[in-house]
């Protein structure tokens, strides 16, 4: 997904003429890019979004407003250099995020904000394959089903040599995705493969990034579903739905849900996927804002009955959390690996015109149980650190969290 700058309003200046010798005053007009920051001070400052006109209203009651608009206006006009009026906005920006002293309220340029809009979102425009450098080799290494590349025959191992007639010799991994990305409607590729050179002509359209896989693990004589969640994106609902259906078309007898190394994500679909496995009776999970609490409960008349395990580690955090928290302890799933991140805040994104954006913290969440887990994680009830071996092998054999999480769901109770 690519984000434009917005086009700047030309700014006019209008000096009113003094009587009797008296000094002149400006009269101060804004760029569309500026008023967006005063908006976004007035946010930040607890201030009411209206019109344009409420912020005109607002820069004459607000001190702080008038303080911040008086620098801005001294620095652009005075300082003995010029100044990069875009730049200073975004550093104001930046400054009054970190300010904050949050670690989740965060500023994105434009490129940032494209990355994480493409990643929350589960989509983009490009080709549909993973890239990384191997062998100082810009190598695929995977490729999304229905992609443009899956259609025209790109493989797994191909070594992309050449980008729209650029070579990508020598060039970072940053380097070769950014002239990808930067193709427009057409993309022409040469690569390597059994040492020969293959010409590719593609067409870019919108790729579904997966963040959902499944699979059935048979142990003890029963079939285990067994489904990986990579981030909470914008369509993981969707993709789980789809995967625990054909999972229960196969008759499984339990279910494990992997969420190691993810992230997190949109709140909406961990609750929406919560609420396959509970009714509307149970608690998902409970939502802090200022000094009001209130319970979050599942959606629907949803109950399944069969063992669920759910993985964890160091690297699961917020919606992975929420997740666990809510099948351990509404749903009694066992949870196995290592105590998780412990992130329990929720953030909202505002976009700016300019393509970049902040995040900023609104609430805080808690267990359905009404604990915190920020700065705590959530607590296995099977305490499992992963075996090195696994790190050497990727072998499911090797895996020893998910083997104890195996031999949990398929004990005869």
């Amino acid at each position: 997904m690519e984000n434009s700058k917005s086009k700047k309003v030309k700014k006019e200046t209008a000096n009113k003429k003094s009587k009797k010798g008296k000094k002149k005053k400006e009269q101060l007009t804004f760029t569309l890019t500026e008023v967006v920051i005063i908006i976004l001070i007035a946010i930040l400052f607890g201030g009411v979004i209206g019109s344009l006109i409420t912020v005109s209203k607002n820069l004459t009651d607000d001190d702080n407003l008038n303080e911040f608009v008086e620098t801005y206006r001294n620095v652009v006009q005075e300082y003995y250099k010029k100044v990069d009026k875009s730049k200073l906005i975004d550093s104001a920006i930046k400054g009054m995020v970190n300010y904050l002293g949050d670690p989740y309220s965060t500023y994105m340029d434009e490129d940032d904000t494209e990355s994480f809009n493409q990643t929350v979102d589960g989509k983009y425009e490009g080709i549909g394959v993973s890239v990384s450098i191997v062998d100082k080799k810009a190598t695929v290494v995977s490729i999304f089903e229905n992609s443009p590349a899956s259609k025209a025959g790109i493989k797994v191992g191909d070594i992309i040599i050449n980008v729209n007639g650029k070579s990508t010799v020598d060039k970072s991994l940053d380097e070769v995705v950014a002239m990808i990305k930067k193709s427009k409607d057409k993309i022409n590729l040469i690569i390597i493969r059994d040492g020969k050179e293959k010409k590719f002509k593609l067409e870019l359209s919108s790729v579904v990034i997966p963040s959902v896989s499944s699979e059935i693990i048979t142990k003890n004589d029963k079939n285990v579903g067994l489904i990986s969640i990579s981030v909470f994106a914008s369509n993981t609902y969707s993709q789980f739905n789809k995967e625990l259906k054909n999972l229960e078309k196969k008759k499984i007898d339990s279910l494990i849900i992997d969420v190691r190394d993810n992230p997190g994500g949109h709140l909406d679909q961990v609750g929406d996927i919560i609420s396959l496995f509970l009714d509307k009776s149970k608690v998902m999970y409970q939502i802090k804002s200022g000094n009001k609490t209130k319970k979050v409960y599942a959606k629907g008349d949803n109950k399944r009955e069969y063992p669920i395990s759910v993985l964890i580690n160091g690297n699961s955090a917020s919606a992975s959390e929420i997740l666990a928290g809510a099948l351990q302890q509404s749903y009694k799933a066992t949870v196995v690996g290592i105590k998780s991140y412990g992130k329990g805040t929720v953030q909202k994104e505002y976009s700016l015109k300019s393509g970049s954006s902040i995040k900023y913290t609104t609430e805080t969440w808690l267990t359905p149980n009404g604990k915190s887990i920020n700065k705590k994680g959530i607590v296995p009830d099977k305490v499992v650190e992963l075996d090195d071996k696994y790190r050497e092998t990727f072998e499911k054999e090797d895996d020893n969290q998910l083997q104890e999480a195996l031999d949990i769901v398929t004990k005869d109770k």
